[in-house]
């Protein structure tokens, strides 16, 4: 038996334990809160409606041992874990030892010796790379499709959070996220294209993706809107339509052509110039120009619900609720401002910064939500005024529970650099919970114990910075 046909047989067991559960009961769900975490819940929800069964959800950004004893309280005899729970095994097995649980999840294990009351599904397991291969929705969806064959329509759900978690790299999805993306082509519910990968094609003027384009960068042309104006007049594109910005959708067979030829000959200097092209992922039934059209866009939606603490939005934007996408998009245009209201502190405030060779710690203490941190190290992350290799740590309070939200990132194209063990080897130097992905990776600690975190954190970015300069 390989790996991949001991996942579906660990899958299964999943679907029996769930089939055992009362079905007068309610099952408690408990999810993730970025894009992938959203989709698996979403995609859970239209599950549990077809096994007619109740429930109720709580969206959280950590599953912390303080969040696992509160749910230890509740009257509650059934649980379902997606996107999250492989992480804090031990708390788990021992807070809701008289529950009956189910944790359907992705990310790194922690070793423990689970009760026969928990059942765990995590490709990890299985000796299948849950960072790269399978997304937790990707996961609550083979649970799906176990449970039942007619659940394969919710495969491209599964899709979006697997593009939320950047398992999709401009050329395609690694084998089990593959087997999904095909379903969904079956079923009708996502065409893929071969197109530019530039975000935002369907909902901002063509200037403004060419301007914020940082994947691909775009030499002359990105960070500047009066030289994507410019470069568009160059290649014979008029932006405008009338009094309208053009977007990319607008444009015809011969324009797209000037558009793709004129950005691979500014990036002639580049490793890979063409490598601006690669697969489009259309969800079919949405309407043209809507934020749920590119599955790109579908992904930064949830994840803006998620992080502006309106989940209940982005889950009723997977279920087609309209009231919900009309409060989603307001919540992504709040999410916007507080991005640009971040960047701005970032770069007004140079003295609460700590830069050293190769790394930057960025405390922002109550500057900046603590559910934006990790959005601004990403976006730091891409700028490009920044050495390749550079490690990118911000640092968010959050004054209600005293506690700091920690995300590290690292700049450049994608490294063979666990994020994840290098925040968990700072974490344990001062207590907290660390986890995440290998090129995405969170951690939480006590407000109170921050300076000591900042002391052992240069410590060990230092030691990292001077290690990769050797290898290079």
């Amino acid at each position: 038996m390989n790996k991949y046909e001991e996942f579906y047989k660990s899958v299964e067991k999943a679907a029996d334990r769930f089939r055992t559960f009362d079905k007068h009961e309610t099952i408690r769900v408990i999810s993730h809160l970025d894009a992938d975490g959203i989709s698996a819940c979403a995609l859970l929800i239209k599950v549990l409606n077809r096994e007619n069964r109740k429930y109720s959800i709580t969206i959280v950004p950590q599953l912390s041992r303080d969040k696992i004893i509160e749910f230890s309280k509740e009257p509650y005899s059934y649980f379902i874990f997606t996107d999250l729970g492989s992480g804090q095994l031990k708390d788990i097995n021992k807070k809701l030892k008289d529950k009956k649980i189910i944790i359907l999840d992705h990310h790194q294990v922690e070793k423990a010796k689970l009760g026969d009351n928990v059942v765990h599904i995590n490709p990890h397991l299985q000796g299948i790379d849950g960072s790269k291969e399978i997304s937790g929705s990707g996961v609550t969806y083979y649970f799906a499709k176990t449970l039942n064959k007619r659940n394969e329509d919710l495969a491209h759900l599964a899709v979006v959070g697997a593009i939320g978690d950047i398992q999709e790299e401009g050329n395609g999805f690694l084998y089990l996220n593959n087997e999904i993306l095909k379903t969904a082509i079956e079923k009708k519910k996502i065409e893929v294209k071969k197109g530019l990968r530039l975000f935002g094609m369907q909902t901002k003027p063509l200037h403004k993706v060419l301007e914020y384009s940082t994947d691909p960068y775009i030499p002359g042309v990105t960070g500047s809107e009066s030289g994507a104006i410019q470069f568009l007049h160059q290649i014979g594109i008029n932006p405008k339509n009338g009094r309208e910005w053009k977007k990319i959708v607008h444009l015809n067979e011969e324009d797209m052509k000037k558009l793709v030829t004129g950005i691979i000959m500014k990036r002639l200097n580049e490793t890979i110039p063409d490598d601006v092209l690669g697969p489009i992922y259309i969800l079919t039934e949405e309407k043209e120009e809507s934020p749920m059209k590119d599955a790109r866009e579908f992904a930064t939606l949830l994840n803006a619900c998620g992080r502006m603490e309106k989940a209940s939005f982005g889950i009723g934007v997977c279920l087609g609720i309209k009231k919900d996408v009309q409060n989603a998009m307001k919540t992504l245009l709040d999410y916007k401002k507080q991005i640009v209201n971040a960047l701005n502190w970032y770069y007004d405030k140079k003295g609460k910064i700590i830069k050293e060779g190769k790394f930057i710690i960025i405390n922002a203490e109550e500057e900046i939500p603590k559910n934006i941190a990790g959005t601004l190290a990403s976006i730091i992350s891409k700028s490009n005024n920044l050495a390749d290799k550079t490690y990118i740590l911000t640092m968010a309070r959050s004054i209600a529970d005293k506690t700091t939200k920690i995300s590290l990132r690292l700049s450049g194209r994608k490294q063979d650099v666990d994020l994840r063990d290098i925040l968990k080897e700072i974490v344990e130097k001062v207590g907290g919970e660390a986890g995440g992905h290998q090129h995405a990776a969170g951690a939480l600690i006590e407000t109170a114990k921050e300076k000591e975190f900042v002391k052992f954190a240069e410590h060990v970015l230092r030691k990292r910075a001077m290690e990769e300069t050797i290898k290079t």
